[in-house]
């Protein structure tokens, strides 16, 4: 739904990248140097924007 603010694993904020992240990917930017420059190496961090999947629109409608 909205994307957490720290990584489940390591406790590493990522939430202040991720808007940044997906406008660069949306652009068609590689997913993978995009993450390297915003400095998120591990890849606990790098799986919880991979696979996060954006459901406010739908959810906020209810």
């Amino acid at each position: 739904m909205i994307i957490p603010v720290r990584c489940f694993s390591c406790g590493k904020v990522v939430g202040n990248v991720y808007e940044i992240y997906r406008n660069r990917v949306d652009k068609g930017d590689d997913p993978g140097e995009v993450m390297d420059e915003l400095g998120i190496d591990r890849y606990c961090c790098r799986r919880m924007l991979l696979a996060h999947t954006d459901l406010i629109d739908e959810v906020k409608k209810f």
